[in-house]
């Protein structure tokens, strides 16, 4: 009798093992596209998540293609939650391929897009909507929706977490909201057109160096030049995923500065609030 005692006591330790995923230390493993999407997933699954972002530290979500290391650990993942990046496009195909089981999450789901303006007339999708963080109120709903759904026996963890970062969220949108009431209404110059999200919430209008990914005609320069020198632009803000040069030839032409500002760090409350300041010192020079 004993003996059977321990031998249901084994088997049931095992199913138990097999079905909890934080037995023997293990997680639910998820991918991301980028860096800030690494700590959504972390401030809603807490504990029971490991997450990856395949866009690593200086590279661009523009021009990254994944490595076959990283294709290898997608393999062995449960969800991937995806954000629009130009990479994805045509990455889903194979990672459906690779991984037929792989719960596939679009953050994208319930956000109101912003859309690029092509030289055709066409509309492309702004992907950059992680830095408003009231539409990251919103991601962050989608990603407890779905770590609910992988792990709904812990979803009232993942509730009582998403409820701490949305509040978290309100708190530093009404920070940057004080840190911009002095430049309200104001453009500001970049050279990627990452910050349209952004601007949008705080008032502020993003004016890009470049244009539909690339870099300005001659003509299209020399335009952007005289609607600088007009507008008293001495600053064009540029991340470090990309060549400094061509900003720099745009800031000699109006007897100004290049400042970096990075839309893909890893403390993304922390940088959400520098960017803010950075962009509002930039502003009343």
């Amino acid at each position: 009798m004993i003996r059977k005692i321990c031998l249901f006591s084994v088997v049931g330790y095992f199913f138990s093992a097999t079905f909890c995923p934080l037995a023997f230390g293990g997680k639910v493993k998820a991918f991301v596209s980028i860096i800030p999407q690494v700590y959504f997933v972390e401030r809603v699954g807490g504990r029971f998540v490991d997450v990856e972002a395949l866009v690593g530290p200086g590279r661009s979500p523009a021009t990254y293609e994944p490595t076959p290391k990283q294709m290898a650990r997608l393999a062995e993942s449960q969800v991937y939650f995806r954000i629009g990046v130009p990479f994805e496009h045509g990455f889903i195909d194979k990672l459906t391929g690779v991984n037929p089981d792989l719960k596939m999450v679009d953050t994208r789901e319930g956000v109101d897009m912003r859309f690029f303006d092509s030289s055709e007339g066409s509309k492309t999708p702004d992907p950059h909507i992680w830095l408003d963080p009231k539409l990251v109120r919103i991601q962050a709903g989608t990603i407890c929706n779905a770590l609910c759904d992988v792990l709904p026996e812990f979803s009232e963890e993942f509730r009582s977490n998403l409820r701490t970062f949305i509040q978290d969220l309100y708190q530093i949108d009404r920070e940057i909201d004080e840190i911009l009431v002095p430049v309200k209404g104001q453009s500001f110059y970049v050279f990627h057109p990452a910050f349209g999200y952004f601007g949008d919430s705080y008032g502020l209008k993003q004016v890009a160096v470049e244009i539909e990914g690339k870099e300005p005609s001659p003509r299209q320069l020399s335009r952007l030049l005289e609607q600088a020198e007009r507008e008293g632009v001495r600053i064009i803000f540029v991340q470090p995923q990309f060549s400094r040069s061509e900003a720099e030839a745009v800031a000699r032409g109006l007897d100004g500065a290049v400042v970096p500002i990075d839309p893909l760090a890893a403390d993304y409350l922390h940088n959400l609030k520098s960017m803010a300041e950075i962009l509002r010192e930039g502003l009343m020079k």
